[in-house]
């Protein structure tokens, strides 16, 4: 490996320990450890849509002809994203207007970057004893459709306002009053289609 390549490994190896750490640290506010979260991703409509792409995702691995892609990293990223990505672009958008600490914003971008990039990288660093040349690439296209994903499951109805994303309101990461997914259908379209477009380029 490149010492480049190599410098980089410890870098984000060393931030998702300190991610660990602070995390730990700060576990009473981490939204995502709280059952409140947990009870929110297990809206009927959610685990539906995450199963459909997860299993899509996982079993097309094979014939995508991409090597770096096999059923272990599809499922795992998968798994990843829907657990963590609604959290995490709730967590950045409550730093934007000031109202999420500096240290929960830095596990959150580990948490994203972990998700997206770094398990992937770790997980082919391991099986094929090289690190994969799409890394940087990688970064950019999973970050996307790990930021739609994230947006995708907070999607919500919330009357009188309409169609909103469930962080901007309070009591968040608790479900919306009125389960209504048929009414924010055509935005889940849209949120869904870099993950779609993913799919239908590598299968083709």
């Amino acid at each position: 490996m490149e010492p480049l390549l190599k410098l980089y490994v410890a870098a984000w190896s060393l931030a998702c320990v300190v991610a660990l750490v602070v995390a730990w640290r700060h576990r009473r506010s981490l939204v995502i450890t709280q059952a409140s979260y947990w009870h929110f991703l297990a809206e009927p409509w959610k685990l539906l849509t995450f199963v459909v792409a997860s299993a899509l995702i996982t079993l097309i691995a094979p014939y995508t002809g991409d090597p770096t892609w096999d059923y272990a990293d599809g499922l795992f990223m998968s798994v990843f994203c829907f657990a963590s990505a609604p959290w995490v672009v709730a967590e950045l958008y409550h730093a934007l207007h000031g109202r999420s600490s500096a240290a929960l914003t830095f596990v959150a971008v580990c948490a994203w970057m972990f998700s997206a990039s770094w398990s992937y990288d770790g997980y082919l660093l391991w099986r094929d004893g090289a690190y994969p040349i799409t890394w940087f690439v990688n970064i950019f296209a999973s970050g996307v459709i790990y930021l739609s994903a994230g947006l995708f499951w907070n999607l919500e109805w919330h009357p009188p306002r309409g169609v909103i994303f469930s962080f901007m309101r309070e009591g968040w990461p608790t479900r919306a009053a009125v389960s209504a997914p048929l009414r924010f259908a055509l935005y889940a379209l849209v949120l869904a289609g870099p993950a779609v477009y993913a799919l239908v380029v590598f299968f083709i």
